[in-house]
């Protein structure tokens, strides 16, 4: 294959010329960090302290101390590395693959902080690496992918410290590393500021449903079953395709809130629009028992056993819908010791509140559906902006965009 000009062949494949190629050990040095547990851990002392579950947490490749420490410890007789502005920070194990050995650059340090090392290393730049460049380039495709192949484990996964070391990294000038980093954290800028906007909507939805949905005077109570048509789905393990014409309405379907589905060809329990689907059983504190999906349309799901249908005739749809989904009396059955089926008696005797005033049922229905709309919109532009900036990091990372003047 014929090379670009001012682009060379390395083990990372082909990389400006301008560029080195180094392994970990020749870029960090490693440090040991501190033995604490969190048992041992306070909410204030003499020293803050990193908790490994919280690198975990953290959505970006750095994290500014300024934005809060939740744990200290006291000093003690035995001497361990203080953290230092640019210090990395790196997991040694995830019960996900896709969190294998993240890394994650601290900043902003004011005052004298650990790293609970139990399941921590770490790692300070000599020298090689730009500013926020460093936690960029360890979370980047190209050291996740050796990571990867380097992970053992079976519930947890990781990489030792004498594997992590072999890694290689691309190395670009520091001006460059620069550019990139400014570039990357513009991109994390943008969605921060998206993800802030969906919990800020998020809460007006929430305001909005308390002071909707909440009984006022004049409100009349029904049973449940006065005011729908019940049916059960049937079983559809039989009927399981890849690529249907139609997809499954289970449980895992609906907890996820249609992210994770199952497709039939065969239309067992066919559903119309309007219809409100609920889950009739889930394990002990589970999050599915009595979630809802709204069907928006005609021929498009099957409903699944142990996945019941409503479908309202005597009160607005949408309005049951917010009503029903997670009440309170469903989740009353949940004792938290075995797993909770509900019994078609059990749903139809929910008692349900609400305005006879058809109208004022389907303005508050309106109301609600349109910030999720907001929501809805907002969530998927979070989503293209963090393709977007994969999409950058693979080809800033690897020089096939530069940026150089």
């Amino acid at each position: 294959m014929e090379i670009k000009q001012g682009y060379k062949q390395t083990e990372l494949g082909v990389i400006p010329k301008e560029w080195d190629v180094k392994s970990i050990d020749q870029i960090f040095s490693f440090y040991s960090t501190s033995n604490y547990s969190k048992a041992q851990m306070t909410l204030e002392g003499d020293v803050g302290c990193l908790h490994y579950g919280l690198i975990h947490a953290i959505k970006n490749s750095f994290y500014n101390v300024k934005s809060g420490i939740k744990y200290y410890v006291d000093m003690q007789q035995a001497k361990y590395e203080f953290v230092l502005d640019g210090d990395i920070v790196m997991v040694d194990a995830s019960e996900d693959l896709s969190g294998v050995n993240k890394s994650v650059e601290i900043s902003g340090i004011g005052a004298k902080l650990y790293i609970s090392g139990l399941h921590t290393f770490l790692l300070r730049d000599r020298g090689f690496l730009a500013k926020y460049f460093r936690g960029a380039i360890l979370n980047s495709n190209i050291a996740k992918t050796q990571m990867l192949r380097l992970a053992v484990g079976m519930k947890v996964y990781g990489v030792s410290k004498p594997q992590i070391k072999t890694v290689l990294l691309p190395v670009p000038p520091l001006h460059e590393q620069t550019a990139i980093a400014n570039a990357l954290s513009d991109m994390d800028a943008l969605i921060s500021q998206t993800e802030k906007l969906i919990e800020k909507k998020k809460a007006i939805k929430q305001g909005a449903m308390q002071d909707l949905l909440k009984p006022k005077e004049g409100w009349v109570t029904r049973k449940l079953g006065e005011l729908v048509i019940y049916k059960n789905g049937k079983a559809h393990e039989n009927c399981v395709v890849d690529h249907g014409e139609f997809i499954i309405v289970n449980s895992k379907f609906v907890s996820t809130e249609g992210r994770v589905a199952k497709y039939s060809n065969e239309n067992l329990c066919p559903l119309e629009k309007n219809e409100i689907l609920m889950v009739l059983s889930d394990i002990p504190n589970g999050k599915a028992i009595a979630k809802c999906f709204y069907v928006s349309e005609n021929n498009k799901y099957t409903l699944n056993q142990r996945i019941c249908s409503l479908k309202a005739v005597n009160i607005h749809p949408k309005f049951l819908f917010y009503l029903v989904n997670r009440n309170k009396y469903f989740l009353a059955f949940d004792d938290g010791v075995k797993q909770t089926n509900l019994r078609n008696e059990d749903v139809l005797q929910c008692p349900i509140t609400f305005p006879p005033d058809y109208k004022v049922q389907e303005y508050s229905a309106q109301v609600i559906t349109e910030i999720e709309i907001v929501i809805k919109l907002q969530n998927i532009k979070l989503t293209k902006l963090k393709q977007q900036k994969q999409g950058m990091m693979q080809a800033l990372l690897t020089g096939k965009i530069r940026l150089v003047s």
